[in-house]
């Protein structure tokens, strides 16, 4: 299977590639990755470890010339994703590269699909102008349709039964409009509000007794002061106002949330990585490379940030 630009304006060659069965999906990727090998093309294959090992016996030798990448630990927070694919880019300058990413697989929360689908949307984004060849595998035999039905607003192609056909629902606005939903803050959540830089103290405080209470380990209590640091200073800097912190539980993680008055305007903040030459852009940046899942939600009037992050084995779960 051949995938190529056929679409004029089409914001970049990126398919989305329905499977229904283990053979179909290690062949078909094969395939793939060898026509990258054939025209000269690096490959970035971000899928499940357990694929992983499939695909590497599938290519044998050849599969020491493919970067490789466990996605459940590299997508466990889909945010996270594109900043390894525009890095890989930017190591071939001038070189047409193929990424093989699987972002959703079966066991996913609600919110991480929706996380995911807002990962594809962006990538679509990302990659404008780029020489780069984008496959997305999706296990429809497992996967829920709704989830399915949504992977084809991200995808200006689909690869299905050796067909590649054009997507008419492909539409990247609406699709990042539908990740764009509103955040609640949990009724019994812990908060804080930072009116000005000095209060930055005030806000780990707050963090660091609502970790102590959830019984984090000492890493997970650092990168739970890091996120909220990061997160009360980005807005402090962006909003031009008021950021109210807020942490509650939700089912394994502590949340740590940031609602200012400020509106986002870049919808790719946070997702590449900081420039070399240190003039900022690093907190959103670091919260995404920290938390297991970022959602977030902005309009004209303000935005709210959610960072979920596990904790570590050894907590106990509390109500």
């Amino acid at each position: 299977m051949t995938l190529r630009k056929h679409v004029q304006n089409q914001d970049c060659d990126h398919a989305a590639f329905f499977y229904y069965s283990e053979n179909e999906y290690v062949d078909s990727l094969v395939q793939f990755i060898r026509e990258g090998f054939e025209r000269l093309q690096p490959v970035l294959l971000a899928v499940p470890g357990d694929k992983l090992e499939s695909l590497r016996d599938a290519l044998g030798n050849a599969a020491d010339s493919v970067t490789t990448a466990d996605i459940t630990e590299l997508g466990r927070n889909p945010g996270r994703i594109l900043a390894e694919e525009l890095a890989f880019v930017d190591r071939y300058p001038g070189q047409h590269v193929r990424i093989v990413a699987e972002p959703a697989w079966v066991g996913r929360t609600d919110s991480e699909y929706l996380a995911c689908m807002q990962h594809e949307a962006l990538m679509s984004l990302a990659f404008v102008g780029t020489e780069m060849t984008g496959l997305c595998p999706y296990d429809a035999s497992q996967l829920d349709e709704n989830v399915l039905a949504k992977v084809r607003l991200t995808h200006s192609q689909i690869w299905m039964g050796g067909l590649l056909t054009d997507c008419p629902e492909y539409a990247v606005e609406a699709a990042l409009d539908h990740c764009n939903q509103p955040l609640e803050t949990h009724p019994a959540a812990v908060t804080h509000t930072v009116e000005r830089p000095s209060g930055l103290a005030g806000a780990r405080r707050c963090a660091e007794r609502y970790g102590r209470l959830l019984g984090l380990s000492p890493g997970r209590m650092a990168d739970l002061l890091l996120i909220a640091t990061e997160l009360a200073t980005n807005s402090l800097a962006h909003a031009g106002g008021a950021c109210r912190m807020a942490f509650w539980y939700d089912d394994g993680h502590v949340v740590c949330e940031a609602r200012d008055m400020g509106h986002w305007e870049d919808p790719l903040a946070g997702r590449r990585r900081p420039a070399m030459s240190g003039s900022g852009g690093y907190g959103l940046f670091v919260v995404n490379a920290i938390a297991d899942l970022l959602r977030t939600h902005t309009t004209s009037t303000g935005t709210t940030i959610q960072a979920y992050l596990r904790l570590d084995d050894s907590s106990e779960a509390v109500g």
